[in-house]
């Protein structure tokens, strides 16, 4: 088969791109940036695109002859643009993505979105018919294409929907990466409890799980809430890399609530400048808004079964930060 993964030289997407390589598929990844050693894909024997969702000549060139599509790409931490390109990338871009897959007479369609959706978990653990109430625009554009693959699946489109949690693992220096950075001082600065939870997700994991959504019937027309066995508290996890280093990390810990409005200032006044802002809402929100999900139904339905631990993920996400410099 030939099968299109958009944002394929991504996190999440070149793990998958490498599987479906080693399972035999013709795989076009189609990015708007090179990824960190994209050469390792083409090498492989895929066909990388460089361009964006949002232009529909490229997503047009990308889906001719394509069986399957996983639509990965997202605007994700792009922080210094503006709210309208989130709009642009995640729910225009997504459309223009179905499009072409259903002109094209897709198998199978995979979107990926994300456990955001459901904002600051209440009820633990969290089903996928939990409330949905994203948080920022990252979280609201996400599930603003979810009733786009809907649509499209109402007019004979196999489609399914997975809403990931926190992915983490190898091949990826920056959604752990301050984690592990500030362990290896010895010391993480907590703001807040430190027992507010969190769910991780090892790329692994995750990979298995949309290579299952392949079967065309998997999971056909329902979404999925996907992470792995264990949710923790932020504090446990912190204490977990720090035994994946061999590190006795100190956790002091200080309010959070100066930390919230420091973020909101910093965003606003880097935003006109177009400027990275050192601290900003979202990644303060790791530190006050549960994440814990029910993954039963991923379990029951696809025949979901999460074979990396905690503390077998982190000490290969270790070793991976310390092979490649990182640390």
């Amino acid at each position: 088969m030939k099968i299109l993964v958009t944002g394929g030289t991504g996190f999440s997407g070149k793990a998958l791109v490498k599987r479906l390589l080693d399972l035999g598929q013709d795989v076009v990844a189609l990015d708007y940036k090179e990824g960190i050693k994209t050469d390792e894909l083409r090498k492989a024997g895929a066909e990388v695109v460089i361009g964006s969702v949002a232009d529909k000549d490229v997503v047009t060139r990308s889906t001719q002859g394509v069986d399957k599509v996983f639509h990965l790409a997202a605007a994700f931490r792009e922080l210094n643009v503006e709210d309208s390109y989130y709009d642009e990338i995640n729910v225009q871009g997504s459309r223009n993505v179905l499009e072409a897959a259903y002109k094209q007479k897709v198998k199978k369609f995979i979107y990926v979105s994300t456990c955001g959706v459901h904002g600051n978990v209440e009820k633990i653990p969290a089903p996928e018919t939990a409330a949905i109430k994203p948080a920022d625009y990252y979280q609201r554009t996400k599930y603003e294409a979810e009733p786009l693959v809907a649509e499209y699946h109402a007019k004979g489109m196999n489609t399914v929907i997975l809403r990931p949690a926190a992915i983490y693992g190898p091949g990826d220096p920056e959604r752990f990466g301050m984690i592990f950075r500030r362990v290896a001082k010895g010391k993480f600065p907590m703001f807040g409890s430190g027992k507010t939870l969190y769910h991780p997700l090892y790329v692994d994991n995750f990979v298995d799980v949309m290579v299952a959504c392949m079967d065309e019937q998997a999971g056909n027309g329902e979404a999925y809430l996907i992470a792995d066995e264990e949710y923790l508290a932020i504090e446990d996890l912190v204490t977990k890399v720090g035994e994946a280093m061999d590190v006795q990390v100190k956790i002091p810990h200080f309010p959070v609530t100066p930390l919230v409005v420091a973020g909101h200032v910093c965003e606003k006044l880097c935003k006109p400048f177009h400027i990275t802002p050192p601290i900003f809402p979202r990644r303060v929100d790791w530190y006050r808004q549960n994440r814990a999900f029910d993954i039963s139904k991923a379990k029951r339905e696809l025949g979901y079964a999460p074979k990396v631990g905690i503390d077998e993920g982190l000490r290969r996400t270790a070793q991976w930060y310390k092979q490649e410099g990182y640390l």
